[in-house]
């Protein structure tokens, strides 16, 4: 059986549930695995996007 695309509006919707403390972070991650957050991810790594954020976090050299 196919998953269906990720939502990126139920995603941060679950998210933001979270963050006002209405749901548990059991219940949260729940909701970002079946809602296809590692989908998302990955694409983002794959585009070039998560690169650039990567690249931005790792210390100046000296």
């Amino acid at each position: 059986m196919d998953r269906p695309p990720p939502d990126p509006n139920k995603l941060l919707a679950s998210w933001m549930e979270w963050e006002r403390g209405e749901t548990t972070p059991g219940e949260v991650l729940k909701n970002l695995k079946h809602g296809g957050l590692r989908d998302v991810l990955e694409s983002m790594v794959g585009d070039g996007a998560g690169a650039a954020a990567a690249g931005a976090s790792e210390p100046a050299e000296a």
